[in-house]
């Protein structure tokens, strides 16, 4: 039977009741998670005990009698006092008073949980293939050992496994709570969206961003001073390495609302002010509107009830900036000496808002009035957020990144880098960066670059069916995108089939257009006709590109042709499957794509590579990305089996595939096949057409352009162009 006609026959399902639409939208979190029911469980071997330790949390004090003593006998009777100070939508909504003490005390949080062993931990960093490591460059702290643990120190130790940390890692959010604090309403908010245990890569990045360097395994309890209560936290920068879909926005979104709270707070006690001023503290950059606007639903989801706003940054919008030069110019200050600063215009609106979700280009237009090099800076920032890390400091968009991070001068400076996929030379570039920048700032506080990889790096989410076909030439590949989407005969073996909605990625603007009008009656009109695909790119809109996301997410949109601006970070619940109708340019690009499914570990997901015959010298790129991630797979199973179910790239297929050279893969990156460039000329005029995505003869083409050609001399000479004949057995409408 028809997948389309299916889809159609069960839109008109009946709906179920409000009661149950409202039980599962709690069970489920509104980034994808998984429901608690089915959710992993990653690694705590000791999750009962922990439960029983934190139902402290929520009961009520009991009050003493007076002249109650130790001797005293009980009366049976229980009496229960609590007090409350005002909420003002800060972390002051965790405190209460002891109406006999007299002292503030935390709600729910008087006992911390006990720190687990080294052994214990180790084994729930495995369990969750994490492994964290202080980079070289990183300053040690001082009276701090870096590796602490004694296995580490053995100098029969290999050489790169001396620098990893055992750090605490997050056993569930309760933890947030209980050990690092969080506010009552964040925690809330939290458990209101279904969030119930951590990923990956929040069980090891929370705890490095929220705890003590304890907690960081970069200090232990003797390190501590005698007689002091302070807890030990040095600067922290972090790079994170974490799978597609693995929770990364969550994980970084949590750490800026805790800080901006607890830094709400600690200013509100110095200044004794109580009017609440939203200036943009936080800044979180990624590269595509889509998922900034992604990042923006999420923050905002989280913030409610704490009195932070979080803003997406739009055209014509200013920043409140500060009048002395950014970072380059206070390492020079005769530059900065009489320049006079030029105030933004009244009619442009200035950002109110705690926390800025911003593209790169918005950003540095706000606070520049040179595109080359900002003329502001943004002291009040405190925390940097880099979303889709590698892409952003890609040569795309690396001056511009590199102008927003020099435009942030505050000494206090947090910066975070996230993605699926960063390369040796970001990871080098971003070291640098944020070391030349203490430097010049002339910042000597204990510091520390800190590293967290979630798997293996650079290697396709092992969840995720990939499939490469050869389709030898252009009309091979949209033959093979119809069967696709009309599948004649069942699949012989157990592998899930291609089902809508899924994404189709292409190379450029006019190749996915193309595709677009190919394939826009493919669809049958009882299964919604032309209304069920789509055609998204950079040079529409911004409203509508909006609509068209909001259609696809509703489902009203069945099938997405884009280019690679959907293929980082956005999040699309439900979303089957992937079809490279061509290649990705490189291999972190093929993860990228593939990993628009399989989100958050759901099976199913299906990810189709269609080769021609020009592609073949880049396939083994993308061989090897989804050889190691099958590889992953297989070691997942029971009893370490690396083939069978898994295995869809064959050895024989690697051993085949002609290497890529670095020039190649340089050029591929730059500017995709070559016969599938947009190049104006005639050198190169029977590859485009061959690469054309058409249906017609060239014969049937040529006889069309003669046509339209005519029609526009004619028009041009002023002469009236006749209407074209219409044979008798051909309806030619109706007549005025």
């Amino acid at each position: 039977m028809d997948t389309f006609k299916l889809l159609a026959r069960s839109t008109n399902l009946q709906k179920s009741k409000p009661s149950a639409d409202k039980a599962s939208k709690q069970q489920t979190p509104s980034s994808g998670f998984e429901s608690q029911g089915t959710q992993r469980r990653v690694g705590h071997g000791d999750l009962e005990e922990s439960r029983s330790q934190l139902k402290l949390r929520g009961t009520k004090r009991r009050k003493k009698s007076p002249a109650a003593g130790p001797n005293s006998k009980s009366t049976g009777k229980q009496e229960y006092i609590e007090t409350k100070l005002p909420l003002d939508n800060t972390s002051n909504d965790d405190l209460t008073i002891n109406s006999n003490s007299g002292k503030t005390e935390q709600h729910g949080i008087e006992s911390q949980p006990k720190r687990k062993g080294i052994a214990e931990r180790r084994k729930i960093l495995k369990q969750n293939k994490l492994k964290i490591a202080l980079l070289a460059d990183g300053q040690k702290a001082k009276g701090a050992n870096a590796t602490p643990t004694k296995e580490i120190q053995n100098p029969n130790t290999k050489k790169h496994d001396r620098s990893l940390l055992i750090s605490e890692p997050l056993t569930s959010f309760e933890e947030l709570r209980t050990r690092y604090r969080i506010s009552r309403r964040l925690a809330e908010n939290l458990d209101a969206q279904g969030y119930r245990y951590p990923t990956e890569v929040q069980v090891g990045s929370l705890p490095l961003l929220l705890g003590s360097d304890e907690d960081r395994g970069l200090a232990t309890d003797q390190a501590r001073e005698p007689h002091s209560s302070k807890v030990p936290r040095s600067d922290l920068d972090l790079l994170t390495v974490a799978p597609t879909g693995s929770g990364k926005t969550l994980a970084f979104i949590v750490n800026v609302i805790h800080h901006l709270l607890e830094d709400r707070q600690r200013d509100r006690k110095t200044t004794s002010k109580n009017a609440i001023e939203h200036e943009v503290q936080a800044l979180i950059v990624a590269p595509t509107h889509e998922l900034a606007d992604q990042i923006v639903n999420e923050g905002r989801k989280l913030a409610i009830g704490t009195g932070l706003r979080v803003s997406a940054m739009k055209k014509d919008m200013m920043l409140q900036t500060d009048s002395l030069a950014t970072f380059e110019q206070i390492s020079n200050p005769s530059d900065s000496e009489g320049q006079e600063v030029s105030g933004a215009p009244n009619s442009h609106p200035i950002v109110k808002a705690d926390i800025l979700v911003s593209t790169p280009m918005l950003l540095v237009n706000a606070i520049s009035e040179n595109q080359a090099r900002p003329s502001k800076s943004l002291p009040s920032v405190r925390y940097l957020v880099l979303d889709e890390a590698d892409i952003l400091l890609d040569p795309l968009f690396r001056s511009q990144t590199l102008s927003i991070w020099d435009a942030c001068t505050n000494p206090s400076l947090q910066t975070t880098l996230w993605s699926a996929t960063i390369g040796s030379s970001i990871e080098s570039l971003a070291q640098s960066t944020i070391l030349s920048r203490r430097k010049t700032l002339g910042i000597t506080s204990e510091h520390h670059i800190i590293r967290v990889v979630v798997g293996l790096k650079d290697s396709a989410i092992p969840n995720v069916t990939h499939r490469l076909t050869y389709a030898a030439t252009e009309q091979g590949k949209l033959l093979a995108l119809r069967q696709l989407l009309h599948p004649s005969a069942p699949s012989e073996d157990d592998r899930p089939s291609l089902r809508p909605p899924f994404l189709v990625f292409t190379q450029t603007i006019q190749r996915a257009i193309a595709l677009h009008s190919e394939l826009l009656y493919d669809i049958p009109p009882e299964a919604g006709g032309s209304a069920r695909i789509a055609v998204l790119h950079s040079e529409l809109s911004d409203s509508a590109r909006a609509t068209i996301m909001a259609g696809f997410r509703n489902g009203q949109i069945w099938i997405l042709i884009t280019t690679d601006l959907l293929s980082r970070g956005v999040d699309f619940r439900g979303m089957n499957g992937v079809v490279n109708y061509d290649i990705p340019t490189t291999g972190a690009a093929y993860v990228h794509r593939a990993g628009r499914t399989g989100r958050q570990g759901r099976e199913g997901g299906v990810a189709v590579t269609l080769y021609t015959k020009e592609d073949i010298p880049y396939v083994k790129n993308i061989a090897n990305v989804i050889a190691a991630g099958e590889r992953a797979r297989g070691e997942e199973k029971s009893g370490g089996e690396s083939k069978g179910e898994g295995e869809r790239v064959q050895n024989w297929l690697l051993d085949a595939l002609p290497k890529v050279s670095k020039k190649s893969k340089r050029e591929l990156k730059q500017r995709g096949v070559e016969s599938r460039r947009n190049v104006v000329g005639v050198a190169k005029a029977k590859e485009q057409r061959r690469a054309r995505i058409s249906t017609k003869s060239g014969y049937d083409r040529r006889i069309e352009n003669r046509r339209k050609g005519a029609a526009k001399g004619a028009r041009l000479r002023g002469v009236e162009v006749p209407a074209p004949a219409v044979s008798e057995d051909e309806w030619g409408g109706f007549e005025d």
